[in-house]
């Protein structure tokens, strides 16, 4: 067994950067930030009420290695799947403009580890 999971992936060179996102079964748009000074990525998520504006469900969230996003939030209109910033490879310490979406990518945690065939 192994797990699988998806990327979000940001362009951190047209940063600030903000896009829809489904996350298990509702659209989300994330914002996505860089504080140069402090070499940190900060992540705002927002709902669309029913006129289509964006409501503010967490603002400034820092992005930190292996630290599940809003981790100790418990919030019904957070998303279910759990979104954290790993380095798979094991070679990074903390997230940087150098290493994110290098190294280091945001990975949606949607479920438990799959079954792989013998052969994959």
């Amino acid at each position: 067994m192994r797990s699988v999971y998806d990327i979000i992936d940001v362009d951190k060179e047209g940063l600030p950067v903000s896009f829809d996102v489904v996350l298990g079964v509702e659209t989300f748009i994330l914002g996505f930030d860089y504080n140069e000074t402090g070499d940190f990525f900060t992540v705002d998520i927002y709902k669309s009420d029913d006129e289509g504006n964006e409501v503010p469900v967490v603002l400034g969230e820092k992005m930190s290695l292996g630290a599940p996003l809003w981790k100790d939030l418990v919030m019904k209109e957070l998303p279910a799947p759990t979104l954290v910033p790993l380095d798979l490879g094991g070679q990074e310490r903390r997230i940087s403009f150098d290493n994110f979406g290098e190294t280091v990518f945001l990975y949606v945690d949607d479920g438990p580890p799959e079954e792989v065939d013998a052969d994959e």
